[in-house]
């Protein structure tokens, strides 16, 4: 059992002032941070890459490295000043007392230890439970992050996990200690929305019922304002502005958070009515901040004279518990915003691009290093089952769905990386379904490219950026001779707003956002008429997400390109596609227009993916569907429907028994379910605005 709760603030950082220490002398990192948390508060931390939020969380666990020094202020904890701590005492403190959990699970995971014995762990060296009753609490509480068959969880290695299931892992084992303080560094990155929910949702169950203080970190305002009370906005080092989230999210004063929600789509807008405005200009570097205020390089209200001093933070009047670190904030007001007046803006739609028809994909699969077989055949997986769609050309085809429902299988398919096991797919009149990229034309090649997840795996490091463009251009016989050539490359860097000067740089020389234009560029470089985009943004801060889709898209529009966009953020799918497909377990289970499928009748897994969606928006309220249970495994997938095993409206066994029929709304949307069209038609809209009087 837990002590009963201490006094005070859990959490008190006071005047804390981290630098990091280099040849080149010392480098700011964090400047004069304030921040207190209660027991049972949550508090977010929010700002974009390198504004000092991870290196917070580092100095308060104290585990800054050789280079890391905190140079002023205080950190305590439970009002113990943990800055002068010897190392003994900070490991009584740490996995105990204060728990971590990291963005990337792997650097928590031993890859030589079974998850068990990782488990084990933690309340074995922590909580001095005998053998016995921490495997039963280690296995109870893996049930409780939504991870099924525990047991084999248990007995796995970290590599025989998904992602999502390695950082539920993580969260789990910073559970087991029952810390009094939790820091949370973007803990739900690589989890799909549904299974976020219930983690967030667990996590704040454990908070409420054991007053553990929670610190978010991350750059997904919606997860902030779903989690928080509170929240802190830091730029370059400093906290710009603070304050309870709705008062904070729902009237912002300084101009940096005003530029964050403008670049976050929100639901009911689009292209047309709300284009996504990034950030101008760039974090600086922390030895290179300006003398007055740090935001003053990038912001529109910059005056000489009152922005070039040293700004303070104050507070606000009127009773709002808001401070802000901005000397105009009182003049500055955001404007309303766009009013959603239906779909993106209209386009002429072209001719069929891609068709697929009937398409399945299987998977030989073992339980070891050989592939099982049993009885007179392999034990197989069906990936993709029966796929039916179309994209036109210049058109933005969204594919969406959890983990594991086939998308980026489908994707490889298409680009040639494995072959249809049954199916047709045509790409411009030619069949490629089952054509390998190494036998494909090059012409073919070119015309069909792929912008992938992870910019920072795509690039050799080795080479300058110049070199992977023009390697690019050459295999495709785009331009012969070194100057043609360059001449060529400079075109690709200008399509995507690199200066020529990038040609000469290495990767290691660019920030995430870089290389992912890059990765665009060569993409490009062939003059597709199609391009896979997986997740191409995914990795990237708000204000680079949001200049990489309005730089992808600017290049769609001119060039009439086909982008088929496979995304787990659906309020950038809303903003983003012109058509939608939702997948489930290898189907599709409703297709149509943006607009037809943003709005009911849904069917009951897009229902839940929208409410599942994190919506920063104060003014927006969402109707919550909470999804028991996981993904089933494709190897043994359900009977009938293949998602009754956790529909909220399952119709019973008829459910079970019978693969549903294809049902059609209007022109173009289709929903493949057993209820009857006049009860999906009654179903509610998932998100409801106050503000917009044109929002459903």
């Amino acid at each position: 059992m837990r002590a009963p709760p201490e006094e005070g603030p859990v959490l008190a950082c006071e005047g804390l002032c981290v630098s990091y220490f280099t040849r080149a002398g010392e480098i700011p990192a964090v400047v004069d941070f304030d921040l207190r948390i209660a027991p049972g508060e949550a508090v977010g931390l929010v700002g974009e890459s390198g504004c000092g939020k991870s290196t917070v969380a580092l100095a308060i666990m104290r585990y800054l490295g050789r280079a890391g020094r905190i140079v002023a202020g205080r950190i305590r904890f439970r009002g113990r000043d943990l800055v002068p701590l010897g190392e003994r005492e900070l490991r009584r403190i740490r996995g105990a007392r204060i728990g971590m959990i990291y963005q990337e699970p792997m650097a928590s995971l031993n890859p030589s230890m079974k998850i068990g014995a990782q488990l084990l762990e933690v309340p074995l060296c922590h909580r001095n439970l005998r053998r016995g009753e921490a495997r039963e609490r280690a296995l109870e509480m893996l049930a409780r992050v939504g991870l099924p068959d525990t047991r084999r969880i248990f007995g796995s290695y970290p590599h025989q996990l998904s992602g999502g299931q390695q950082q539920r892992v993580v969260i789990a084992m910073a559970l087991l200690a029952d810390p009094d303080l939790l820091l949370l560094d973007e803990p739900t990155t690589a989890l799909d929305v549904t299974i976020e929910a219930g983690i967030l949702d667990l996590v704040g169950d454990i908070s409420a019922r054991f007053g553990t203080a929670l610190l978010y970190i991350s750059h997904n305002l919606g997860l902030i304002r779903r989690t928080c009370d509170r929240v802190a906005v830091m730029y370059a080092g400093e906290v710009v502005e603070e304050g309870g989230v709705e008062e904070v999210f729902g009237a912002m004063r300084h101009p940096y958070t005003q530029g964050l929600f403008d670049a976050v789509p929100l639901p009911g807008s689009d292209r047309a009515t709300r284009p996504l405005r990034p950030i101008p200009g760039r974090l600086p570097l922390p030895q290179e901040r300006p003398r007055g205020c740090v935001f003053g390089p990038r912001c529109a209200h910059f005056r000489a004279g009152i922005c070039d001093r040293r700004q303070r933070m104050e507070a606000l009047t009127g009773g709002r518990l808001q401070r802000v670190r901005c000397a105009r904030h009182g003049e500055i007001r955001r404007p309303p915003r766009g009013r959603s007046t239906g779909p993106p803006e209209a386009r002429e739609p072209g001719a069929v691009m891609l068709e697929v028809r009937g398409l399945d994909k299987e998977y030989a699969v073992g339980d070891g290093p050989f592939t099982l077989f049993t009885g007179d055949g392999r034990r197989r997986i069906r990936a993709n089952r029966k796929l039916d769609l179309l994209a036109r050309e210049g058109e933005t085809l969204a594919i969406v769905g959890e983990s594991g429902c086939g998308k980026s299988t489908f994707a490889k398919v298409l680009v040639g990386l494995e072959p249809a096991t049954a199916g047709r797919i045509r790409f411009e009149g030619r069949e490629v379904a089952a054509a390998p990229v190494e036998k494909r034309e090059r012409e073919l090649v070119a015309r069909l490219q792929m912008i992938f997840q992870n910019p920072f795996e795509t690039l050799n490091p080795s080479l300058t950026v110049g070199a992977q463009i023009a390697r690019v251009v050459r295999k495709f016989g785009l331009a012969r001779g070194r100057e043609e050539v360059r001449r060529r490359v400079f075109e690709l860097l200008e399509l995507v707003k690199l200066p020529r000067e990038f040609f000469w740089r290495r990767p290691r020389q660019l920030s995430g956002g870089q290389k992912q234009r890059i990765g665009i560029a060569r993409a490009f470089a062939g003059d597709p008429k199609l391009v896979v985009a997986d997740e191409p943004v995914s990795a990237l801060d708000v204000s680079v997400q949001a200049a990489v889709v309005e730089l992808l898209t600017d290049i769609q529009r001119r060039r009439r390109t086909t982008l088929l966009f496979i995304s787990h953020d659906l309020s950038l799918v809303r903003y983003l596609a012109d058509r939608v497909v939702v997948m489930y377990l290898g189907r599709i289970v409703e297709q149509g227009t943006a607009e037809a499928v943003f709005t009911p009748p849904y069917h009951p897994y897009t229902e839940a993916l929208l409410s599942a969606v994190p919506v920063a928006d104060p003014a927006v309220v969402t109707r919550r569907i909470i999804l028991e249970g996981e993904l089933p495994s494709a190897l043994e997938p359900p009977s009938g429907c293949p998602f009754h095993t956790r529909c909220p409206r399952k119709a019973g066994a008829l459910c079970e028994e019978r693969e549903p029929p294809e049902q059609r709304f209007g022109a173009d949307h289709r929903i493949a379910c057993h209820l009857p069209a006049e009860e999906l038609a009654r179903g509610a809209t998932v998100f409801r605005d106050a503000g917009l009087p044109g929002f459903p």
